[in-house]
């Protein structure tokens, strides 16, 4: 097998969550692009629609289904789906999330919750539907956040705390899962990229975290999902278990 080759996702079946916005759709064009079919999942399905486009446009078959991954029952509806309509889950991008920045003596118990309820709790139904059918092989990428290793200025303690918790999921997955199943468990921790969420960041908020990163820019969405193919991929075949960062060396700073 030729170097290449072992980022090639062809004959693979990916499954994104989040998949309606953001870095979301950058991570399913980016497995489409390196040959895999996409399954779209997420709440607005609406507004999958250009997401399912961009996966056509690569050559690739796209399956769009609404799912709300605080509730185990929609995670299994949406696995039954990819598996109904491809017979197999080899990667799945457990991308989709929720953040809020409220002081910790106002923020309610329903808001640390729901939290809670998408980034982690979400995490872990999804994982455990996939990996009830993943074959050896299969792949699966939890996204975490620099904020789930260090802090960023903003009373962020429900998010940062579904984030470590989401790194701790993924050593315990791995070590469950590599030896007896040949399911590989990743999670990546990306920095500052444009998305939904940073839209909702105080103005002048993101140039001043910028003079914490040693490459002083935000990162560009496309050299994020080029970090999902790879651990799709069989080039990140001997790694499992682990959180990469994903930050201009924010977390070194």
């Amino acid at each position: 097998m030729t170097l290449p080759d072992m980022f090639n996702l062809d004959g693979k079946v990916a499954i994104v969550t989040g998949a309606s916005s953001g870095l979301g759709v950058s991570f399913a064009r980016a497995l489409a692009e390196a040959g895999a079919d996409v399954v779209l999942g997420a709440r607005r399905v609406d507004r999958l629609i250009t997401t399912e486009k961009l996966v056509t446009e690569a050559g690739r078959r796209a399956l769009s289904v609404g799912t709300d991954v605080a509730d185990p029952d929609s995670c299994t509806a949406l696995v039954e789906a990819a598996m109904e309509e491809f017979g197999a889950v080899d990667i799945l991008v457990n991308n989709a999330g929720v953040g809020t920045a409220v002081p910790a003596t106002r923020e309610t118990p329903e808001q640390f919750r729901q939290v809670i309820d998408v980034n982690l709790n979400g995490c872990y139904w999804m994982a455990q539907a996939c990996g009830r059918v993943m074959r050896p092989g299969s792949s699966i990428i939890n996204i975490s956040s620099v904020l789930g290793i260090t802090t960023a200025g903003l009373p962020q303690a429900a998010y940062a705390a579904s984030k470590a918790g989401l790194n701790g999921m993924t050593r315990d997955l791995a070590q469950q899962w590599t030896g007896r199943k040949g399911i590989r468990v990743n999670s990546i921790a990306p920095g500052f990229f444009a998305s939904e969420m940073t839209d909702q960041y105080p103005p002048g908020y993101l140039e001043q975290q910028q003079t914490r990163i040693p490459m002083g820019r935000k990162g560009d969405p496309a050299e994020l999902a080029a970090t999902v193919v790879f651990l799709a991929s069989e080039a990140s075949g001997y790694i499992t278990g682990q959180t990469l960062p994903v930050d201009g060396g924010m977390t070194i700073a």
